[in-house]
């Protein structure tokens, strides 16, 4: 327990599971929140708690305890208890697992990276670095404060590290709820940091990488690395670059609309969001990659269009089938990449990984078969992974072991001294046969030959044939219906067959090592691979969703103009039964930059104004779009206040947050945004909401950068800006009434709109005869009042 606690006095923050023989165990507090967390028994020895579980079941436990918010310190026996003389045995920690620093597959989510991040913030600007230690990726910012807390929320990291002295001021910074470390002063020095960066990427500077001059961002890489130091046993040779992320290049999009959108997870968990629509990807690093253009549109036209012609090229081929298989067939060879140069991979993972690298073949000389040019260019930016491949299956074994010491994992042939030690093996085994046989025949008992790690080679018969034994026997043990007996030629045959499949395991360790050291050598390449893959998968994704839904390949330049023609919504179209109604839209800085649209409820205002947004946003990230034919000129922003939200938790109304919400679009609009607004002012008095809105709507027209915006309002009246103000055009969503029945057109045309038809909706949402019945009565009175007035 002294040395326990000496160990636990370094990770006073970590629930630490201590090796003690065959058992992982925890003790005093650690062991209650381990009984409460994995649900196991919780005991009392020398007045000490303690619980634990056997150490072949870490990854059983290891699990549920990161998923539940724990740091896991892990203390191994590091001297071999079979050679160790008198005392205790020596322990160390070997790792400390946490939220953002894993390897453990039940702990990642396949298709999200598992971000830590480093957070170096000061009083108006902030570096952030993110690591996904599984993949290698490694990208860094250095923006205001409010841009790096957007990117933080986009890239919901599963662990922050922050200054612990800045406590107090992160907590302000960050209101959502993710899991975070304070760290001590000395890890946010801008020295050592760049030190480190250097050192690690054997570079003089940091200009290659494009962020020399962010010292802020520098601070929090440095940290980063400082953290794994600390988590112990991480190899991180897999961390090849560091990437700037730079605000130019991406259409910017803050937390509410991607929320607001649908953009990664639907607001009612029926629904479904944009990210699902399009995710047709077949492989996990494919998914990945999906997700990240998504939140991260790109501005460079040249980069649009490139993913446009991969998507026409596939198009064109017919490799639909093929290329299915291929991708299909294909796992994770990022994350797996990354565990060959930690050597936390396993015989059968690298097995695997040759059946991918034969995959990235196949789909190599597929690619170079087409007639199309894009294709072809594809094909050779790939490398050459057959070397590797004949190399790994030269090696390893058919059919390897899972874990080293389990069974074979090198091939035959590989390795003369390892084939002739498992043909003595052989040859011994099948004497321990003949044995078998041989005592049976002279003694005439129906005997059999077992082995366990406490006795060896042992016989063992039926007590009812005790009275055969022969005198050369040795009673060993007394079972409630057999015994069990060794010779002395059974313990010669078993030091020889334990001694060789000793020295075959110490062999086979060491080739296998060698191997992994050697695929190791390939990291640039398998990376490269990889990203390769990624990347075709999502163009092959939106190839297909363009075939399968009818979608058409945008224009997108550098105009000023919006237009569509026949658009849809991506996501709603996908659950109607009947086909969607497709609404045309032209905007420009000139003549129409604010369309004000009114309409009743429930006519489809807000299904409009968001699938603008998102045929905007899939044009930005590479993708064909619902329409007849797009043309827009590219977007920098996109803005969306739609929906009502409360924040109850920072005592914020529903009416306060649209406030925020619609000041920040106010003070941060640029002339390449795109603004969707939809019922400003509704949160407080009819007067009140309608001087706001109409504020709104003519700041936005006034200013000089003339955002486009879609409006959609219930204020009737503001139909009438179009008089004052020349770049706002009227539209309304039609529809038709007869007799009583009022039937939805979802068609948008010229004009403005004087009624809500409130009453209807809430008829046909069921609401109570008598309730309807005081509502028409109320709104004949108020019409009556208005008239007299």
């Amino acid at each position: 327990m002294k040395q326990y606690h000496q160990i636990k006095s370094h990770y006073p923050d970590a629930l630490l599971l201590f090796r003690v023989g065959d058992f992982y165990e925890s003790f005093e507090d650690d062991a209650v929140k381990c009984s409460d967390t994995l649900n196991i028994i919780l005991t009392t020895r020398a007045d000490t708690k303690l619980s634990g579980f056997p150490h072949h079941a870490i990854n059983n436990y290891l699990p549920k305890l990161v998923k539940a918010g724990f740091r896991v310190a892990i203390c191994d026996q590091l001297e071999d208890t079979k050679t160790k003389g008198k005392g205790i045995i020596k322990r160390g920690i070997t790792n400390l697992v946490t939220p953002g620093v894993t390897f453990n597959e039940q702990i990642l989510q396949a298709k999200s990276n598992n971000f830590l991040a480093a957070l170096h913030f000061e009083k108006d600007k902030s570096g952030v670095a993110f690591l996904d230690i599984s993949t290698g990726e490694f990208l860094v910012a250095e923006e205001k404060n409010s841009y790096v807390k957007e990117l933080i929320n986009k890239f919901s990291p599963s662990e922050i590290i922050y200054q612990k002295k800045k406590k107090d001021k992160f907590e302000e910074f960050l209101d959502n709820n993710f899991f975070s470390y304070p760290m001590d002063d000395w890890g946010f020095q801008y020295e050592d940091a760049y030190e480190k960066l250097t050192r690690h990427f054997q570079t003089l500077s940091l200009k290659g990488f494009g962020v020399e001059n962010l010292n802020y961002a520098i601070i929090a890489a440095g940290v980063i690395f400082n953290y794994l130091d600390y988590c112990q046993n991480y190899n991180i040779r897999h961390i090849s670059s560091i990437r700037r992320i730079d605000p130019d290049k991406y259409v910017w999009m803050d937390d509410f609309t991607i929320k607001s959108l649908e953009i990664l997870e639907p607001n009612d968990r029926n629904g479904r969001s944009l990210l699902e629509v399009l995710d047709s990807t077949l492989t996990v690093m494919g998914a990945r990659l999906l997700k990240r253009w998504i939140i991260m549109p790109i501005k460079n036209l040249s980069t649009i269009y490139a993913r446009y012609n991969l998507i026409d090229a596939l198009l064109r081929s017919n490799f639909d089938l093929q290329l299915t298989e291929l991708l299909r067939s294909l796992g994770d060879i990022e994350r797996l990449t990354s565990k060959v140069l930690l050597e936390k991979i396993t015989p059968r993972e690298l097995l695997n990984l040759s059946h991918y690298l034969y995959g990235m073949e196949r789909i190599k000389k597929l690619l170079a078969s087409s007639f199309e040019d894009k294709l072809n260019f594809y094909s050779n930016k790939f490398p050459d992974f057959n070397p590797l491949y004949n190399h790994i299956r030269k090696t390893l074994h058919a059919d390897p072991a899972h874990n080293l010491g389990k069974g074979n994992v090198i091939a035959p042939g590989f390795s003369r001294e390892l084939d002739e030690l498992r043909a003595f093996v052989s040859s011994v085994k099948k004497n321990l046969e003949l044995i078998c046989q041989r005592e049976r025949k002279r003694t005439g008992i129906p005997l059999k030959i077992s082995f366990n790690n406490v006795f060896g080679f042992y016989i063992e018969i039926r007590n009812s044939y005790k009275d055969k034994v022969p005198k050369d026997w040795i009673r060993k043990q007394t079972l409630v219906n057999s015994e069990r007996y060794i010779t002395e030629e059974l313990k010669d045959h078993e030091i020889k067959i334990l001694g060789a499949e000793d020295k075959i395991i110490s062999i086979e360790s060491y080739l296998f090592q060698n191997l992994v050291r050697f695929v190791g050598k390939s990291i640039i390449d398998l990376q490269k691979g990889s990203k390769l893959i990624a990347h075709l998968d999502v163009i092959f994704s939106f190839a297909k969703n363009a075939y399968n839904n009818n979608y058409v390949r945008p224009f997108i330049n550098k105009s000023m103009n919006l237009y569509i023609k026949d658009g849809r919504h991506p996501v709603i179209e996908k659950s109607l039964e009947t086909n969607y109604i497709a609404n045309d839209l032209f905007m420009n800085n000139v003549s129409s930059q604010i369309l004000m649209i009114t309409g009743p409820n429930m006519a489809g205002k807000s299904a409009f104004l968001r699938q603008t947004a998102l045929i905007v946003l899939m044009a930005h990230i590479g993708s064909f779009v619902p329409a007849q034919y797009v043309n827009i000129g590219y977007f920098d922003k996109i803005f969306s206040r739609v929906g009502a939200f409360d924040n109850i938790s920072l005592g914020e109304s529903t009416f306060m947050v649209e406030m925020n919400e619609t000041a920040s679009i106010l003070n941060n609009m640029s002339k390449r945004s795109l603004i969707i607004l939809d019922e400003i002012g509704r949160g407080t008095s009819t007067e009140d909401g309608f001087a706001i809105a109409w504020a709104v709507a003519e700041y936005i027209h006034e200013n000089t950068k003339r955002p486009k915006t879609l409006f959609a309002t219930h204020y009737h009246e503001l139909h009438k800006m179009a008089n004052f103000f020349k770049r706002i055009k009227n539209f309304n969503v039609s529809v038709r009434e007869i007799d009583d029945n009022v039937i939805f057109m979802h068609k948008l045309v010229a004009g403005e709109s004087t009624k809500s038809l409130g009453l209807h909706v809430a008829k046909i949402a069921n609401m109570p005869s008598a309730v309807l019945k005081i509502a028409q009565e109320m709104e004949a009175k108020v019409k009556c009042m208005k008239m007299r007035e």
